[in-house]
């Protein structure tokens, strides 16, 4: 079994201590259709940490223990968060500049979110029409996952690339991108001093 290493631990509980505090601070403002979540920035982080992914549905989780719709926030809008982050860590597998990354990335949270959780409050007993909780739903997710979370991501993947950095990834995916990055400029390094 793979141990993790303690900055990814503590890291994992910053990240979602965060995202729970961010949400309850504000109130019900940070639940409904028109959701002023600031956390949501935090979403973008599993392009470059695997212990976000667990961090932000524990974080998720705790937020949506207040939250007004109860008990089908609790599990849906947790799962949601949940299968958002384990679809957006998987992105650096298939996209290398780190903008592509999280422009691709941020669509899994913006997108199950607008659309799942007002189809759950229209199965609730509905709050207002479906259309226009998916709009203000969308609308609001753009704004934090790519307003306040893409430049968020942009700053920790500049900061990330010294080993003894706590900022270090432990993305699989990014790291060994990052492996095949070092070992290419190695070998046209030794070609350039052949010739």
């Amino acid at each position: 079994m793979k141990k993790f290493p303690v900055k990814a631990i503590c890291r994992a509980g910053i990240i979602a201590a965060l995202y729970a505090v961010l949400t309850i601070y504000l109130g019900s403002i940070a639940y409904g259709p028109f959701q002023i979540r600031p956390a949501e920035a935090l979403t973008l982080l599993p392009l470059l940490y695997a212990e976000s992914i667990p961090a932000l549905f524990v974080g998720c989780l705790i937020a949506n223990l207040v939250s007004p719709y109860g008990v089908p926030d609790i599990v849906v809008g947790s799962l949601i968060t949940l299968v958002a982050a384990c679809l957006t860590y998987i992105i650096p597998r298939f996209f290398k500049k780190p903008v592509v990354r999280a422009a691709i990335g941020g669509l899994f949270p913006v997108f199950l979110n607008a659309v799942i959780l007002p189809v759950m409050w229209l199965i609730m007993g509905g709050m207002g029409s479906f259309w226009y909780n998916l709009l203000s739903m969308s609308c609001t997710q753009l704004v934090w996952v790519y307003v306040l979370g893409g430049p968020l991501y942009l700053a920790f993947e500049r900061m990330s690339y010294s080993r003894r950095s706590p900022l270090y990834p432990t993305n699989h995916f990014v790291l060994r991108r990052r492996a095949e990055e070092k070992k290419k400029a190695e070998a046209a390094a030794e070609n350039g001093k052949e010739n």
